[in-house]
């Protein structure tokens, strides 16, 4: 029973809590240093015209790129992200607080039922909620099914986003988390969004994961840099 209880267990603390927030103010500083360019294909920046709520598909490694680009592209549409239930969840739910995103807390090991509930209760609200296929935990760019679980039970179409920086930092970590510099730039994607039917057969669902899979991957321009290694690298020009 103590094993169980510890599982449903959202781990939070005041240091978490606070380099969350000093993070959070930290990246709208940097954000607005940031040159933005937007490819939207589903129409999710113009006002008013998607008004059903997304799932957003998001690899753990862009985040920040959702971050810095929320209150300059799409202001006026509100979201969550699922973060985990522990202490580094509590420190992205205090940042992602700064910007305006609030967080369900849990994840696939972790308060899974809970937070599925949690996310679909937002969804319901009329919010976004945005999901990383691969985390917390990865291989980086692998894929989790419950996205698509997700899309089934809320009746939502899943939107794919895409973020691509001009010159940045990768963080030695297992998603090699990207960090733009000052003065560079972005250029985010607004994929076409996917509806995902209800009655599918295991070949069908398992087809609509690889698709999503490849979808998301072909938004990415480092499928070979090895997880380990820390570098700086600039985005080829076009």
């Amino acid at each position: 029973m103590a094993s169980e209880a510890k599982k449903q267990e959202i781990r939070t603390s005041w240091k978490a809590r606070a380099i969350g927030t000093a993070a959070g103010w930290l990246i709208r500083i940097l954000s607005w240093t940031i040159r933005i360019e937007v490819e939207d294909h589903c129409g999710i920046t113009e006002k008013g015209k998607i008004k059903e709520s997304l799932i957003w598909c998001i690899w753990h490694n862009r985040m920040l790129g959702l971050a810095m680009t929320r209150k300059r592209v799409y202001p006026w549409r509100e979201g969550v992200v699922l973060a985990s239930a522990s202490h580094d969840g509590a420190a992205l739910a205090a940042a992602l607080k700064v910007i305006g995103v609030g967080a369900v807390r849990g994840s696939s090991s972790r308060r899974g039922a809970t937070a599925l509930r949690g996310m679909i209760r937002q969804l319901k609200e009329g919010k976004d909620v945005g999901l990383a296929p691969d985390g917390p935990r990865g291989p980086r760019y692998s894929f989790n099914t419950g996205l698509i679980k997700l899309a089934q039970l809320a009746k939502l179409p899943v939107m794919c986003f895409h973020a691509r920086y001009g010159c940045a930092i990768r963080i030695k970590s297992w998603d090699r988390a990207v960090i733009p510099l000052p003065f560079s730039r972005i250029s985010i994607v607004f994929d076409e969004l996917l509806e995902v039917p209800r009655g599918l057969d295991d070949d069908a669902f398992e087809a609509l994961c690889r698709d999503l899979k490849e979808r998301m991957r072909q938004g990415v321009d480092d499928l070979d840099l090895p997880a380990h290694e820390r570098t700086r690298r600039k985005e080829d020009r076009r």
